[in-house]
């Protein structure tokens, strides 16, 4: 199977290795292709976010969207976004905090400031660096980059809500009218 015999769906299933909140087993997967010096991605990052927090606030344990993001870099018209991604990856268990903090600072990602941001969220900034330097996490992103281009990922930000790739305007209402239906 190519790419182009499934270009509107999930190629590569999720796993316990993806960068995810909730559960993987929530009726309703998000999984976002993006990368932190994409505009667009941050805007996006802030829907995924709300709908999470709109969808999941009335369940107590478990939770109703699952979001998943995986990296794609595009090095040609985002030349940080590489060392961005392993940013966010070698974060020492802090994930999230650092998406966050890199999608928020995402005009200022250049290696003071990596540095910064790791120095903030507490990490071993000694490690952190090496890491950095011996491009631990090159792997596990162009793993996920090889998944985005399975699945037919060519831009970002791209968006698959269970499974299936999200093509409507990127508002609330419409992504909320997606995910309902997604499931029903």
């Amino acid at each position: 199977m190519n790419q182009d015999s499934y270009p509107n769906q999930l190629f590569v299933s999720l796993s316990q290795r993806d960068h995810y909140q909730g559960m993987l087993n929530a009726p309703v997967i998000l999984v976002e292709y993006g990368n932190y010096q994409c505009p667009q991605c941050r805007e996006v990052r802030q829907l995924v976010q709300a709908i999470q927090q709109h969808f999941n606030s009335g369940f107590s344990e478990e939770n109703w969207v699952c979001g998943v993001f995986r990296h794609f870099v595009q090095n040609s018209i985002y030349p940080q976004a590489q060392k961005a991604a392993q940013a966010a990856a070698g974060a020492q268990g802090q994930f999230w905090q650092m998406h966050n903090m890199l999608f928020i600072h995402s005009q200022e990602l250049g290696d003071g400031y990596l540095v910064e941001y790791a120095d903030i969220l507490g990490l071993d900034v000694s490690q952190f660096l090496q890491d950095l330097s011996n491009q631990v996490h090159v792997d596990r992103i162009n793993q996920d980059m090889k998944r985005g281009l399975n699945s037919g990922v060519t831009s970002t930000p791209s968006l698959f809500i269970s499974g299936i790739r999200y093509r409507d305007r990127w508002n609330m209402e419409q992504l909320m009218a997606a995910i309902t239906a997604a499931n029903h």
